[in-house]
Order: structure tokens, then sequence, then C-alpha cells
């Protein structure tokens, strides 16, 4: 089967793709006539349609997209190295083209390539650098004159990797790593039914999503009005995806498990606003018809002449708001229509969630919010079935220590860990690999475990207990006698 037949792996208008240069990433949305600007460049993504994901393009004058053609990196005279660099002087006059040459160069329209390999003929210092540092010279360089991106598709790696390079607090400071645990240790597969609980802008929800493919069932509990699913759409799945999205608020979940739960008590509008306005506008109506006729009696009996040209004025005028007064009306009904038609939708839906839940069969739950993980791991818990897996997330680990004490205390779960993953960058280059000298501090703690039944843990508690108060006669017996 061909590349182009293949579907998804071609860039296509309304696709949500991610820009890519170097290790700096960015979600867009493709667009036809949408200016783009990244990393101190902008551009338009028109001539990327139709080109396969992965294609490395430069960015030429006008700013459109031309994919880049593979070039040698190195040429005949780049291969001339120095053996160290201590008579090299940093005192800023190594090279010979000035600033204004260089911005000539661009105007030109020459690209970044040719803008390179002349400031490499041009510096005089260049031939006497090491073989390492002509690599770096270059590699800066290029960073700085050569304008091109590559467009790859999303995936939980690529958008963990952005969110916590370039907004870590929208994420609560989720590494990927992290994450990459969290979906391990909740076992997460198609057709599980999850129970999820985040507030890392949809990108726990979105990993979730991206690994069960469609197949099975996510419950997603939100706090306040709605879920924020600002990550789970830059993934671009499709829309069966989300036929098995379920949504629930947290404010509902002591009312479902106390058995009180009704879904009358969402907020709606009440019904009977929608005639009062209509009379409301009615009255006004009027109003405004008695003032134009005792108007028009005023004028008719001041200037005779001008009659006739007022009163075709006014009809004009009257038949003009009467459309605008029908069409505005049209409009209101329509709108109130829609309304109540997502609202009951959304009953419908919420139902049905509160059904899936009342199950208690669920098949994991994954916790990673801002909030104290105590309260909330303690109340879902109970929607999961025994011997089920569940994870949770936090930055700090002295909520997850209090968590963790609270579970031992209460029982129903066993094999209970604290962890935190340790990540360490390396850079791989020959005769030169070593690990960077910047790292990341911390990538949050997560504290997981596997549901029981609760009856017979007590019981095999209360049986253990009862084994250790009867004391074997043997024991009694040598016990006697040391105390004789």
């Amino acid at each position: 089967m061909e590349e182009s037949a293949k579907p998804g792996l071609r860039i296509r208008e309304g696709d949500c793709v991610v820009l890519k240069r170097d290790e700096v990433f960015k979600a867009v949305l493709v667009l036809r006539r949408r200016k783009v600007i990244f990393e101190k460049q902008w551009f338009y993504l028109d001539n990327a349609i139709g080109h396969i994901y992965g294609t490395t393009f430069e960015v030429s004058s006008g700013g459109s997209l031309q994919p880049k053609e593979k070039m040698e990196e190195t040429t005949t005279d780049t291969k001339e190295a120095g053996t160290d660099n201590r008579n090299i002087v940093d005192d800023g006059k190594s090279q010979k083209l000035t600033h204004d040459d260089i911005k000539a160069l661009k105007d030109k329209g020459i690209k970044g390539q040719e803008i390179v390999q002349q400031l490499i003929e041009n510096s005089t210092t260049f031939r006497g650098k090491t073989e390492f540092a002509q690599d770096k010279y270059i590699k800066k360089k290029k960073k700085k004159y050569e304008a091109v991106i590559t467009i790859v598709k999303p995936s939980t790696r690529i958008l963990s990797t952005m969110y916590y390079a370039r907004e870590p607090g929208k994420i609560n400071h989720l590494r990927y790593d992290t994450l990459a645990q969290m979906l391990t240790l909740g076992n997460i597969r198609a057709g599980n039914k999850m129970i999820v609980m985040e507030t890392c802008a949809g990108l726990v929800l979105g990993a979730i999503m991206e690994r069960m493919g469609g197949y099975g069932s996510i419950i997603q509990m939100y706090p306040g009005g709605g879920p924020v699913r600002a990550a789970t759409s830059c993934f671009g799945f499709p829309e069966f995806f989300f036929n098995t999205l379920y949504e629930f608020p947290l404010s509902k979940v002591d009312s479902l498990v106390s058995g009180t739960f009704s879904s009358e008590t969402l907020p709606s509008e009440p019904e009977y606003n929608v005639p009062v306005e209509e009379e409301r506008n009615g009255s006004l109506d009027e109003k405004q018809t008695l003032t134009q006729e005792t108007e028009e009696e005023s004028s008719t009996e001041a200037v005779v002449e001008s009659n006739e040209t007022e009163e075709q004025e006014t009809m004009d005028l009257a038949a003009e708001d009467t459309e605008y007064k029908e069409t505005k009306e049209k409009g209101n009904k329509e709108n109130i229509r829609e309304k109540q038609r997502k609202q009951q939708e959304r009953r419908r839906k919420l139902v049905e969630t509160a059904a899936l839940l009342e199950e208690k069969n669920a098949d994991g739950l994954i916790v990673a919010s801002r909030f104290h993980p105590t309260p909330l791991l303690l109340s879902l818990l109970e929607f999961v079935a025994p011997s089920r897996p569940f994870v949770v997330y936090c930055q700090y680990k002295e909520p997850l220590l209090e968590c963790y004490t609270k579970l031992r205390e209460k029982g129903g779960v066993i094999n209970l860990k604290l962890s935190e993953t340790w990540l360490r960058n390396y850079q791989v280059l020959p005769d030169r690999s070593h690990p960077k000298l910047t790292m990341s501090g911390g990538g949050g703690y997560l504290l997981s475990g596997i549901t029981v039944t609760a009856e017979k843990v007590q019981s095999d508690a209360s049986s253990l207990e009862g084994q250790k108060m009867e004391e074997p006669t043997s024991k009694k017996r040598k016990l006697q006698e040391l105390h004789c």
C-alpha cells in the first residue's frame, strides 16, 4: 500500500499539527491564508497541505513554505581543523561580514544554508578551531539563519514535551516520563472502563484516549462548570473517539454515593422567561405604534403638504421594523430551542454517566489534579471494581503521604507504592557522549495500588489476630519453664 493512500499520513486542511524546530514545539491548526508565528518567523501553511507528516520545510520570502532539499552537511573547505583553541581570541573582529552585509544577503533571497557557508568562508578563525568547535559553530549559525521547520503528527510524547517546556504550570508540572509511568501502572488498554480526574488541560485524558484507541469507555470527572480539554483537542482524534467519552461533575459524586442523585438539579433556564419577554416586547411595540399614530395626527394638523411624504416614510419604516422584528423573533425562538435541545442532551448524557458509575465496575482510576488527592481518591474508589489498579499524581510528596496513611487505615487496597521517577538526558555524539549539563529537578510523585474487597481483608485480618492470640501448647510450656 502506498503512503499516499494511507489515511492520516498526509497533512490536510483542518488538521491539528505540531511545528518542530530543534527541541521547540508548537501546536497549530492547519488553515489556508492564516499567518502563523513560530520562533520569530511568520509563514503560511497553505503549501504544507498534501505533504507527508515529518516533512521539513524552509520558509522562503513571502512566508511560503517550500520542502527542503537534502544537501551535504560538510564541504571540502570545512574539513580542515586545528588541534586546539588556545590561540583563538573572541574580540569580535574575526568575521568580515557585517550585519548590513548579512541583511543585504537576506533581502536578495539567498537561503540560510548559503549564508552560513559565506559566514564560514569569511571567518578568519574558523579553520583554526577544532573539529568539535567547528560543528558547534555551524550548528549555532544554522539555528540563527536557517528558517527551517518540521511538521509532525501530534502524539502523547510530543504534546507532553511541548507543554512541559512551554507551559508546565498548566499541566501541574507533569513530566512526560511520569505520564508514561501513569499509563503503565494504570494498565490503560483498549476496552477498559476508566475513570479520570485531571486538571492538566486535558493532557492526561488525551493520553488515555490515544492508548485506548476509541474502544472502551472513559468517564471524566470535572470540577466547576465544565471540563477543560485544550490539550485533548490538539491530538486531532476522529469523531468516534468522543462517542465513548462521558463527563460527570464532582459536585454530584456525594449525591450519587448516597443515592439522592437527580438530573433535575442541573441549572437550566426557566421556561416562563420566554413569554414574559415576548409580552414585554409586544407592549413596547404597542406603545411605539401609539406614539407614532399620535405624532402622525399632529403632523397632519400642522403641515398638510408634507403629509404624503411622511406617510410614505413611516410606512417604509414600519415595514422594515416588522420584518426586523419577525426575523429577530424567529432567531430568538431558534436559539431557545437549541438551548433546550442541548440541555436535554446534557441531561440524557449525565443520566447515562450516572448509570455507568452506579455499576461500580470501573477497570481503573487515574487522578492528576491540583486539588488535595485524599478526598478525591477516597470518594472515587467507590466506583472501581476489586482487583483493579489506581494511580494518583501530585506535584508534591506530602499530600500523597497523607493519602497513603489514610488508605492504610481504611483498607480495601494492597500493593501501595509511593514513587518518583528520575530523568537525565544524555548527549550522544562520537567521542563526546556525556550527560547534559542541565536536567529536570523533579517530575512529580505517583501513588499507585490495587483495590480489593474490604470485607475479606477485614475477615483475614481478624483471623490472623485470632491465630496470634491462640499460642500453641508447646510454646506455652517453654514459657512456663523459663519463668520457673
